[in-house]
């Protein structure tokens, strides 16, 4: 009887276990820089993150209200 009781103890805890969060999730920063080589204005965020991939980064944002191409990455 014990040991039915101490492994039914066990499986509640291994439930109770995996529905908490052990280890904090970590959200990452995203750095911007302004693109080198995008030029004009910034219409589309599509084209922004292609000139960006072909730089090395991540992705790319039109920003701001003169729409300048900023560069974006995991940091």
């Amino acid at each position: 009887m014990e040991r039915k009781c101490f492994g039914l103890f066990f499986v509640l805890l291994m439930i109770f276990a995996s529905e908490m969060e052990i280890m904090p999730q970590v959200e990452a920063r995203v750095c911007m820089s302004p693109s080198h080589g995008y030029h004009g204005p910034c219409l589309r965020d599509h084209n922004c993150a292609l000139v960006c991939r072909n730089e090395g980064f991540s992705g790319g944002d039109c920003v701001g209200i003169q729409r300048k191409c900023y560069c974006t990455k995991l940091c």
